[in-house]
């Protein structure tokens, strides 16, 4: 059974363990999870690709952490800034969700193309743990959302919380970083769009 765990922020190094994550995400992004060795790997991170196995038993336990970690991160992220928000103005809480899936969507691009890539060759019970994250973390934001536009239903505000996910979700798509405006200029822009994607769902 492979070992998921949900990593969380943090400001200090990393370990071997998420040195060795964030190496296979980018290499499974760019070539595609069969198109990747684990010598490559061990290669990435400075390490013989057998001593891979001290870490992972193979490339399926790192793609199922890699996938069901992300989906774990954004749904504990996601209660949290509600929680810190208590109090605070729906659109407060909401400007709060949509920063971070837009830190998610510009920091951690490989994951977005693994997720739309290689999902199905998780195996099963992996495959709905991250289904049944989605749905937790979709649900959290319907109900943020309604708070702020209380004239959508909930099927309507449901489908928009999808439409901006996959708004927010295109960033391995706009090009290569040097032809992109700014970090800073692109989590605007984003912010932005996002909140206008609402706004317009609201008025129909």
């Amino acid at each position: 059974m492979s070992r998921i765990v949900f990593m969380a922020t943090r400001t200090d190094a990393p370990t071997r363990r998420e040195q060795i994550l964030k190496e296979a995400a980018r290499l499974f992004a760019e070539r595609g999870f069969h198109g990747v060795g684990v010598d490559e790997i061990g290669a990435a991170v400075g390490i013989s690709g057998p001593g891979l196995y001290r870490h992972f038993p193979g490339k399926d336990a790192m793609l199922a952490e890699l996938l069901v970690g992300i989906s774990g991160r954004l749904l504990t992220g996601a209660r949290r800034r509600v929680q810190e928000a208590d109090g605070a103005r729906a659109g407060t809480v909401l400007d709060s969700l949509i920063e971070g899936h837009t830190d998610f969507a510009l920091d951690d691009r490989p994951l977005i193309t693994l997720h739309d890539r290689e999902l199905d060759r998780l195996r099963d019970s992996d495959r709905k743990l991250v289904r049944q994250l989605q749905r937790q973390y979709v649900e959290l934001w319907v109900e943020v959302v309604r708070e702020v536009h209380p004239a959508l239903t909930e099927p309507t505000a449901r489908s928009a919380v999808h439409s901006v996910f996959g708004l927010l979700n295109s960033t391995p798509h706009l090009g290569r970083a040097g032809t992109l405006p700014g970090r800073a200029a692109m989590a605007d822009l984003l912010h932005r769009m996002a909140r206008g994607a609402f706004a317009s769902a609201a008025q129909e």
